[in-house]
């Protein structure tokens, strides 16, 4: 029979390893090149839209990130958000909802030795032709560069989407930037500040939101599952664009490593 004091060391090591590995994986998390196969459901809710200010917008995210390992030990990240949309009053008295324009995103990634982590690839929006699409096609190319040391991790995401077609529904010359930083802690707690911020080269606008948010990775019947929180504000957007305060919630399902 095993002694009670070697029984009760082993249980507490092998919390203190799991409980270890959960605060690792939640920062790897914070990485959006980690090389983990996750999914993200990501509910936004945005107000005061359209020209008279009484719109709302609820959009719900799927983002599915899929990363596939190359000999030469660089990866190739893939992530496509499919947006759900369901918007009231964005046009005065009418209500539309339908899946929103596809974007598909795919980066070649690298980590330095210095522990810089880079990625470059192409960026496809893919419309769907829904009542809330813009009903164009677009590409261009987006890139991610960052660093993570100790608790910390800080980066930028960036892309450019031209329109491709000769008379689009929805002109497209727009520039997405979103630098982000995030403190996780050995607890397996992470805390966020970022940008959205688009320029419409078109229109000559900006639309900046600043997100701040919590989350939280717990294991729930032996998968890794990451709780988000988190509160918005648009320092600027465009006419009939949101304006004040937003919201979101994100439940993240994390299954493998790539």
């Amino acid at each position: 029979m095993m002694p009670l004091g070697w029984a009760m060391s082993c249980v507490l090591f092998g919390g203190a390893a799991q409980a270890q590995d959960t605060a690792d994986l939640a920062q790897e998390l914070a990485n959006p090149l980690a090389a983990i196969v996750s999914v993200p459901f990501q509910l936004n809710y945005d107000d005061n839209l359209g020209l008279t200010g009484q719109g709302s917008r609820t959009t719900l995210n799927l983002q599915p990130i899929i990363p596939f390992a190359l000999d030469n030990g660089a990866n190739i990240i893939t992530r496509t958000i499919i947006p759900y949309v369901w918007q009231k009053d964005v046009i005065p008295g009418t209500s539309q909802s339908g899946f929103g324009d596809i974007l598909a995103s795919a980066w070649y990634s690298r980590t330095t030795e210095d522990n810089l982590t880079w990625g470059v690839g192409p960026a496809v929006r893919i419309p769907t032709f829904s009542d809330v699409s813009g009903e164009t096609w677009a590409a261009g190319i987006t890139g991610i560069v960052l660093k993570q040391t100790g608790p910390w991790t800080v980066g930028a995401l960036a892309n450019h989407l031209w329109d491709l077609e000769s008379n689009p529904t929805t002109p497209t010359n727009a520039t997405f930037f979103q630098p982000f930083v995030a403190y996780s802690t050995e607890t397996a707690w992470t805390f966020s500040l970022q940008s959205e911020s688009t320029y419409d080269w078109n229109a000559e606008s900006w639309s900046v939101p600043v997100n701040a948010s919590v989350s939280k990775l717990a294991i729930i019947n032996g998968i890794p599952v990451n709780f988000m929180g988190g509160v918005g504000y648009w320092l600027e957007s465009p006419d009939g664009g949101p304006d004040d305060w937003r919201f979101r919630l994100q439940v993240q399902f994390v299954f493998s490593k790539g």
